[in-house]
């Protein structure tokens, strides 16, 4: 794979996959079926803690990088696993070609844990914001490296209309600058380049630095151990997202 594929290919499939949606699914019935929904889950306050770093446990059957992590894939038994375990809220992975996920997972794990969950996607359109709602989405991830400055603000502003928190993630000075400027309820910092899959702890420690004070920073990817997120406490990091390290975990209580 070259070094520029992974994004690209990810999103060429999304965008069929988008395509197929509509037509099962059209926007306008979405709308209408969003209407009579209960409201969502508080992601953002359920992991900005004061004094405390926070836990969002990914749930992921596999990835690009790692290829199957987790055998014997139960959404619902990791979720409830992660509840009873502690976390204070959990991520799903719904993008169903690399990373074998399925956005009806969302749902499915809400039936059985109290926890708000996160849909992890590659989302680039208003369509896929109704869906995330519709299938029961507290929080939607939005990756800046995939969307224009004007196109996070709308995507966020009918998130926060539709009653979900939003994760604007970014993995170097150039995304961090576009974003900055704008009013990012929760800010991601992503260790892993999206185009090349490496992945880097220093990415946090040099971007950390350019963050306000005052913004709530979320950290993704290659955080292996406890002292990993102590040394991301100590940077002022208020919630870590991790999965591949606690799903391959026998006991993750």
């Amino acid at each position: 794979m070259k070094k520029t594929d992974f994004l690209k290919e990810v999103v060429a499939k999304k965008k069929e996959r988008v395509v197929l949606a509509k037509q099962l699914l059209p926007e306008e019935d979405l709308k209408t079926k969003i209407s009579g929904l209960a409201v969502t889950r508080p992601f953002l306050s359920a992991i900005n803690r004061p004094k405390a770093i926070s836990l969002i446990a990914e749930i992921k059957k596999q990835s690009p990088s790692a290829g199957i992590i987790c055998e014997s894939f139960n959404h619902q038994e990791i979720a409830q696993s992660y509840e009873r375990a502690g976390a204070q809220a959990i991520s799903v992975l719904t993008e169903e070609d690399f990373f074998a996920g399925n956005v009806v997972y969302i749902n499915e794990i809400k039936s059985l844990v109290k926890l708000p969950v996160l849909r992890k996607d590659f989302i680039f359109e208003a369509y896929q914001i109704y869906e995330s709602r519709f299938f029961g989405a507290d929080a939607v991830l939005l990756i800046a490296d995939l969307l224009s400055k004007d196109k996070i603000t709308e995507l966020m502003g009918l998130a926060q209309e539709l009653g979900m928190d939003t994760l604007v993630e970014v993995h170097d000075e150039k995304e961090l600058k576009k974003v900055l400027g704008l009013k990012v309820p929760l800010l991601g910092i992503n260790n892993r380049d999206l185009r090349t899959l490496e992945t880097d702890l220093k990415t946090t420690e040099r971007l950390i630095t350019l963050v306000p004070k005052d913004k709530a920073v979320v950290v993704e990817s290659g955080i292996k151990s406890y002292q990993d997120v102590l040394f991301l406490k100590i940077l002022g990091v208020k919630a870590v997202l991790v999965g591949e390290s606690i799903l391959r975990v026998q006991d993750r209580q």
